[in-house]
């Protein structure tokens, strides 16, 4: 009995040691995880984030900012590539747009539409469909084919892969055939004015809307009202 005894604590003990050699070991795993995560690359736009995975920084304007995780959508349709592209469309509607506003503003409507006196542009929307509908529906049938149109090059270039996000090779100036150093910093310089002029335009159908004023009418009162 002594001997079964012995036996008993003798396994016992060396179950212990086994165990307490194997856990040594974890620590090491553990922190180098640990330091894994605490070196990954972080995001240049939120520093208190990890960059995404996706966002390597290839595309013109990325700085990693995507605090939702939208760029890792990959199964509902929707992916990197779609996302790009309908954010550089927005970017180049959004300047026209704001361009546009603030032209007829300033200059007056053009030929033809000399009904559009209001000076905010949502206001003289409705004058204008009110004298004439037809320019409406014309430009709205423009803006369908033109939808289509980049629909189905979205379509095809995300299929092939042949096509990068928003190119329609329309460069009458020729600038992707001088230098490509050039070339890169012009595509940024599109990105970050195509996101200004999205939160402008957003602020002048808003301002329009609730005020009824021009954009720098609107502005100079604002500036009137708050002097100092």
């Amino acid at each position: 009995q002594n001997t079964t005894t012995k036996m008993v604590k003798f396994a016992a003990l060396a179950t212990a040691v086994l165990a307490g050699s194997a856990s040594a070991f974890a620590p090491a795993a553990s922190s180098s995880s640990r330091n894994v995560a605490l070196n990954a690359e972080k995001s240049q736009a939120l520093p208190f984030m990890n960059r995404p995975a996706l966002l390597d920084g290839s595309m013109a304007g990325d700085v990693g900012f995507d605090p939702l995780g939208l760029s890792n959508i990959d199964d509902i349709g929707i992916d990197l590539y779609w996302l790009r592209e309908a954010e550089l469309k927005h970017c180049r509607v959004a300047m026209l747009a704001v361009a546009g506003i603030l032209q007829v503003e300033i200059f007056g409507p053009a030929p033809g539409c000399e009904a559009a006196t209001a000076k905010c542009q949502m206001d003289s929307f409705w004058q204008l469909w009110n004298s004439h509908p037809q320019y409406i529906a014309f430009a709205l049938i423009m803006i369908t084919i033109t939808e289509m149109i980049g629909g189905i090059a979205a379509t095809s270039g995300r299929e092939s892969g042949d096509r990068a996000p928003g190119d329609f090779n329309l460069d009458p100036l020729g600038f992707k055939k001088g230098d490509a150093t050039k070339f890169a910093r012009l595509e940024a310089q599109e990105v970050a004015n195509g996101r200004l002029a999205m939160f402008a335009a957003a602020g002048l159908l808003m301002q329009g809307c609730s005020t009824h004023e021009g954009g720098i009418e609107n502005l100079m009162h604002s500036l009137k009202d708050n002097a100092f």
